[in-house]
Formats: structure tokens, C-alpha cells, sequence
């Protein structure tokens, strides 16, 4: 696809706002954009909203279990599990046949937040039914639960230092991230 800016500069567009990432992110904001004045009235992010509902959910979980469960992180959720236990909204153990490990669970202030919440959280989500319709909210449920499927089943996308000019990587003019690749040219 050609677009032209300023009348004179012709760019060729991949069709980015209609790639699959920016597809989901756009969605994900579409859907998101309907809760956030709730979530701010209970001043609770949206990271600590997925905590909550899910530990209301179960009897408790391992952090590791709980940053599977809602999509953390591990720092990120040691962050949000730190805040939240200091308003005694959840609270932490260590399990007691390992203790290098931890169990995390909704405390009764918890619940009751939930509680508190749910009307508000219900209303917004009979809203986007709604509008959206309970069969295509099924069918796109169920379609993304296929997608998330098949992408667990490929293998990662890794690719070597070896695989990747150097030049390439001068191209985005930042310092790297994370650990040094190993140079493809030996000294």
C-alpha cells in the first residue's frame, strides 16, 4: 500500500494498523478503556485487578502459579503482590515444605474490595456483550484461546548473533538490551 505525505514523499506501508499485534493492542484498549474509571474510583491498576480476581478465584496460589495465571512478569508481580499485601488486600506465606517458595491468597478486605467492584466490573461487561453480541463474544473468545493453542505449540523464535549483520544492529541507534551478543567477527 503507497501513501503519499506531503503530497510528495511516496512511503510504502506494510499495513502495520492492521497487523495482528496492533490488532489485539487496539482491542485490548477498546476493552480495557471501559473499566479503567472503575478501576481508578477503587484505586486499583489494572495489574492488580488481575491479582485480586484471580486469588478470588482460588483457595491460593505460588507466585509463580499466579504470574502464569494473570500474564506478570515475575518483577512486575513481586512489585504488585508487595503493594497489595501492604494494604492488606492479600497476604503471603511461605510454603512449608519450601520455603524459597511463597503462597499468595485474597485476605477478607480482598474479597470484600472484589465484592465492591463486581457490580460496577458486571455492568461494563453486560455492556460490551451487548454491543458486541454474546455469540461473536463465544466465537472470539473461543478463536483466541485456538490462537494462544497453536502459538504454544511452534518453537520459540530465536535468532543467533550470527544470524544478524552487525550493521543490522547499529541501524536502531540505542545501546543494546540485555545481555552483549557475541560478536560475528572473531578477533
Amino acid at each position: 500500500m503507497d501513501h503519499y505525505f506531503g503530497g510528495r514523499v511516496k512511503l510504502r506501508v506494510r499495513g502495520f494498523t492492521k497487523s495482528l499485534p496492533m490488532s489485539l493492542l487496539v482491542a485490548r484498549e477498546a476493552v480495557m478503556g471501559r473499566f479503567r474509571s472503575t478501576l481508578r474510583l477503587f484505586n486499583v491498576t489494572e495489574q492488580q485487578w488481575r491479582v485480586l480476581r484471580t486469588l478470588s478465584a482460588v483457595e491460593a496460589l505460588e507466585v509463580l502459579e499466579l504470574a502464569e495465571a494473570t500474564g506478570l512478569l515475575a518483577p512486575s508481580l513481586s512489585r504488585i503482590v508487595s503493594d497489595l499485601e501492604e494494604r492488606e488486600l492479600i497476604s503471603r506465606r511461605q510454603v512449608p515444605h519450601d520455603l524459597r517458595r511463597a503462597e499468595v491468597s485474597i485476605t477478607e478486605r480482598g474479597k470484600e474490595l472484589i465484592g465492591a467492584m463486581e457490580p460496577h466490573a458486571d455492568a461494563i461487561y453486560a455492556e460490551i456483550l451487548a454491543a458486541f453480541g454474546k455469540d461473536k463474544m463465544e466465537q472470539l473468545q473461543t478463536l483466541l484461546k485456538e490462537l494462544t493453542n497453536e502459538l504454544q505449540k511452534l518453537p520459540p523464535v530465536q535468532h543467533e548473533a550470527e544470524e544478524i549483520a552487525l550493521e543490522h544492529l547499529k541501524l536502531s541507534g540505542s545501546p543494546q538490551r540485555g545481555r552483549p551478543r557475541r560478536s560475528a567477527v572473531q578477533p
